[in-house]
């Protein structure tokens, strides 16, 4: 690529130069579609140039870096946290053509790489790949899992068993996407249990989404951000734009969190995930945190579902360890005494998959839909609607 460009003349470059402008849309990527329709995000120069050097600055790369990059190009993962940080931090590239647990492993070991990246669900397919062992992993050092919720147990095993200083990212498409990320020299229990603090010269407040007034520390509400890094807007899309900010600029993200006293975030679930069982608020991400301690399941998605008589009822979706098996009654069992009762899952069943986007997200409100009609709960929409 820079060899091709020795042919250039020095005048034709610098005439391209100044027809850019930093704040010109360069780059138009598209919401995962995790929660419906896709929306088609304009971010500029400014904002993913800038993001890419923070997030790779955050993780102490150089240019000794040798990144296993499994994460599509086409998503925010792979385009400003992959490509974008290793040219702004001159780290060298090691792309996997499409995800699969044994190319990566063979990447990780071949490439002698020290960082990989990669959403929960990649990770936790690495892990358990039957070969794992067999791989030389010695070289690789750090990395960021993101993209979705990363489950404390699944970040503490690729702590220990794949690289000890992996962190978490976290934010959106129209963020561009980082507004969060914890450190390598963050504690272990801050890099398994939070998604870090804001990034340079990036404002992040958790807001109540009823008022729009800032909620204090602790305090359960959504997580919101303002700076260099949000979006121009929605590509022909002036409404769903006006509705994504607030007037002073705070974008927000639609996640529920909380923010301690030192700046760390730790995201509670989707503000549209929330469960509202008799009046009651259940996140879902605190009931998979916990199943996710039972010995046999590998993952596990926890979504509300219709119910004629509390409004919602809690549904768990898991899948087990291979060669493992387990019953309702069993996993039901596990959660007395442990979570409340109302948080304890009315429904639980056993899937081999989920539902994903083509970045490898979990599109739970497909699950949803799948769920109620599983369940035969049709009649119980029509009678909460």
């Amino acid at each position: 690529f820079l060899a091709l460009g020795a042919d250039v003349p020095d005048e034709d470059l610098a005439k391209y130069q100044k027809a850019c402008d930093p704040h010109d849309v360069f780059n138009m990527q598209y919401t995962s579609g995790t929660t419906g329709f896709p929306k088609g995000v304009m971010l500029t120069h400014f904002n993913v140039i800038n993001n890419g050097w923070y997030v790779g600055d955050a993780q102490n790369y150089t240019d000794a870096e040798r990144l296993c990059i499994p994460v599509p190009f086409f998503h925010c993962f792979g385009l400003t946290m992959s490509i974008t940080t290793c040219v702004a931090h001159g780290a060298t590239q090691l792309p996997v053509l499409y995800y699969d647990p044994t190319w990566v492993l063979e990447t990780l070991s071949k490439g002698k790489a020290t960082a990989c990246q990669g959403v929960p669900t990649m990770w936790i397919g690495v892990l358990e790949h039957p070969d794992f062992d067999k791989y030389d992993l010695r070289h690789l050092r750090t990395g960021i899992m993101a993209g979705s919720p990363c489950p404390i147990e699944v970040m503490k095993k690729v702590n220990d068993r794949m690289a000890p200083e992996v962190t978490i990212s976290y934010g959106l498409t129209e963020a561009s996407p980082v507004m969060t990320k914890t450190r390598p020299s963050d504690s272990l229990e801050r890099r398994v249990t939070t998604v870090g603090r804001q990034l340079p010269h990036v404002e992040v407040e958790i807001r109540d989404p009823a008022t729009g007034k800032e909620v204090p520390r602790g305090t359960v509400g959504e997580i919101c951000c303002r700076g260099y890094l949000t979006m121009k807007g929605y590509y022909k899309n002036e409404e769903a734009t006006k509705e994504a900010f607030y007037e002073d600029g705070f974008l927000r993200s639609g996640d529920l969190g909380t923010m301690d006293e030192d700046g760390y975030v730790n995201v509670t679930g989707r503000l549209k995930d929330m469960i509202i069982r008799g009046g009651e608020n259940i996140y879902p991400r605190e009931i998979e945190e916990f199943l996710y301690t039972h010995p046999k399941i590998l993952d596990v998605q926890v979504i509300g579902v219709p119910s004629r008589k509390y409004g919602e009822e809690v549904a768990a979706y898991i899948k087990l360890r291979p060669g493992q098996e387990a019953t309702e009654e069993e996993i039901k069992e596990f959660c007395q005494g442990q979570i409340a009762r109302h948080k304890i899952p009315k429904y639980v069943r056993f899937v081999t998959d989920y539902p994903m986007t083509a970045s490898g997200k979990i599109q739970k409100y497909l699950l949803r839909e799948q769920a109620i009609k599983e369940l035969n709960l049709e009649d119980e929409i029509q009678v909460t609607a």
